[in-house]
C-alpha cells in the first residue's frame, strides 16, 4: 500500500483525541508540539548531556542541547523545501505546508531518550543485565520485557519519554500530534522484531505505535495484519538527514576547536565536499570577505557544507519521493546524494572514527560514564529487589514520584528505575553517583 500526503500529515493528538476539534489561538498544532518541546524539562536536561565530546571547560564543543537545535534549523530547511516541491505540483491536504515545522519538531525531540553519557550509558544500562548483576532477572521477567532492557536505545526511550503516561501525567504523555511522534520513529518495529539491537519502541508503547500508525496510514512491511515491522514514515528520513549532516559537520568544527585536527585537516576535509569549481567560489570568497582568521574561516567552511548537504539530501527525498511512499527505500537519504558529497562523506565517517570517537577525551569519557551508569544500575535495582532494607529506603526515597518505583510489578518497578537513570544529565549522574558512593558529602 502506497501511503498518501493527505493522510500522512494529522494534528490528531495522542491521548486527546476527543478534544481534536477545539482550537484555543492562531498557533498551528505542529507549532504547539514545537513550543511544548522547548518548554519542557526533559529537553533542558540535554544541556548538560555529552553529545561526543566532554562537557566544555574553556572551549564550547556541543551538548545534545545544541546539536538538537542546530538539527531542528536543517530539519526546518529541509521540511519547508519538501513542503514548496508538494504544493507546486498541487499536492493535496490541509497541513502539507506544516512539513517544516512537524521535521523541526522531531528534531528536537530525536534525542530526548539518550542516557547520560551518550552510547556508553546506553551499553552500561544493556550490560547491567547480560553480563553483570543483573543478569539473575532473565527468569523473573517476561522474553519481550527482557529483550527491552537488554537492547535498551535511545530511540526507543525518546518515544516512551513522549507517549508514556508517567505517574501523575496526563493520557498520552506530552500528547504530541500523530505526525511529529510518527517522525521520531527511526526503527519502526519492536525490540522483539528488530534484527539488531535498534528498535523503535519499547514493548508497552507498542499500541500507542500501532495507533499512530494506522491513523497516518503508514502500512506494515509484509503487507498483513499481525506484522511487527512497519514502512518508515516519509518525515523520519529528513529528520534522520538533519542529524547525519549535524553531528558529522560539526563534530569536525569541534575536532579542530579541540585541536584534535589541525586548520589545514579541517579546511581540506570541508573543501573536499565540493568539486573544483565550488572550492574556487568560496575560496575566492574567503579572500573577498578577508576572512583570515582561522576559525572564522571553519565557521565559513561548515555553513558552505552544511547548506549543500541540506539541498543535496533534498533532492534525494524527492528523486526517490515514490519509494518512500511505497516503503520500499533502502538506506538514509545521506546514502544517495551526488558522489563528491557523497565520497567526502564517507571520508569523514572513516576520519571521525579513528581520530574522533577514538581520542583521549571521549574515551575518558566512555570509561567513566560506564562505571557511573552500571554502579547506578547496580544499586537502585538492589534497592528494588529488597525494599524492606534501610539503604534501599533511602535510594529509593530519592527517585521523582512520577516513577513506579514501588510498584507491585517487577517489571514496573524496573522500568522505573531505568526512565530515573536514563533520564539524568551527566552532572546529576555524576553527582548521585559521589553522594551514594559517600564519595562527596553536600556540606563538603
Amino acid at each position: 500500500m502506497k501511503m498518501n500526503w493527505e493522510k500522512l500529515i494529522s494534528n490528531c493528538r495522542l491521548g486527546q483525541e476527543h478534544r481534536h476539534p477545539e482550537r484555543h489561538d492562531d498557533r498551528t498544532e505542529f507549532k504547539r508540539d514545537y513550543d511544548r518541546l522547548i518548554f519542557s524539562a526533559p529537553f533542558r536536561r540535554l544541556q548538560n548531556k555529552t553529545q561526543v565530546f566532554p562537557l566544555p571547560g574553556s572551549i564550547f564543543v556541543h551538548n545534545r542541547l545544541t546539536h538538537s537545535l542546530e538539527v531542528a534549523s536543517v530539519g526546518m530547511s529541509l521540511g519547508n523545501d519538501v513542503a514548496s516541491a508538494l504544493l507546486a505540483r498541487g499536492e493535496k491536504g490541509p497541513f502539507i505546508g506544516e512539513i517544516g515545522q512537524i521535521v523541526a519538531t522531531a528534531c528536537l525531540a530525536h534525542d530526548l531518550g539518550n542516557p547520560p553519557f551518550g552510547h556508553s550509558g546506553e551499553k552500561a544500562i544493556q550490560t547491567f543485565f547480560t553480563e553483570g548483576k543483573g543478569a539473575y532477572l532473565q527468569e523473573k521477567v517476561s522474553p519481550e520485557f527482557w529483550l527491552d532492557i537488554t537492547r535498551f536505545d535511545g530511540n526507543a526511550n525518546a518515544f516512551r519519554l513522549l507517549t508514556h503516561s508517567f505517574k501523575g501525567r496526563r493520557k498520552g504523555g506530552f500528547a504530541m500530534t500523530y505526525s511529529t511522534l510518527a517522525s521520531i520513529v527511526k526503527y519502526p518495529f519492536p525490540s522483539y522484531a528488530a534484527k539488531k539491537n535498534k528498535f523503535g519502541f519499547f514493548t508497552p508503547e507498542r499500541s500507542d505505535y500501532v495507533a499512530v500508525a494506522q491513523k497516518l496510514g503508514i502500512p506494515q512491511l509484509d503487507g498483513t495484519e499481525g506484522s511487527e515491522r512497519w514502512a518508515r514514515y516519509p518525515l523520519v528520513y529528513l529528520v534522520e538527514a538533519a542529524d547525519d549532516i549535524c553531528y558529522e559537520i560539526m563534530d569536525l568544527e569541534d575536532a579542530y576547536k579541540l585541536k584534535i585536527l589541525s586548520f589545514n585537516e579541517a579546511k581540506d576535509m570541508m573543501l573536499s565536499f565540493f568539486d573544483e569549481m565550488g572550492k574556487n567560489r568560496i575560496l575566492t570568497r574567503i579572500n573577498e570577505e578577508l576572512l583570515y582568521d582561522p576559525n572564522e574561516q571553519v565557521q565559513y567552511l561548515r555553513a558552505c557544507v552544511i547548506g549543500m548537504l541540506e539541498h543535496e539530501c533534498y533532492e534525494a527525498f524527492m528523486a526517490h519521493e515514490d519509494e518512500i511512499l511505497e516503503g520500499t527505500f533502502q538506506g538514509a537519504l545521506i546514502d544517495h546524494i551526488s558522489k563528491v558529497p557523497r565520497e567526502a562523506y564517507v571520508q569523514c565517517t572513516k576520519v571521525s572514527k579513528s581520530r574522533i570517537y577514538r581520542s583521549k577525551p571521549v574515551l575518558d569519557v566512555e570509561l567513566s560514564g560506564y562505571r557511573i551508569m552500571a554502579t547506578l544500575m547496580e544499586l537502585m535495582v538492589e534497592a528494588i529487589e529488597h525494599p524492606d532494607r534501610y539503604y534501599s529506603q533511602q535510594l529509593i526515597g530519592r527517585v521523582s514520584s512520577q516513577y513506579e518505583i514501588e510498584s507491585e510489578g517487577l517489571e514496573t518497578r524496573l522500568m522505573a528505575v531505568i526512565d530515573y537513570i536514563s533520564g539524568m544529565t551527566d552532572v546529576y549522574a555524576l553527582d548521585v553517583y559521589q553522594k551514594i558512593c559517600g564519595i562527596s558529602l553536600p556540606i563538603i
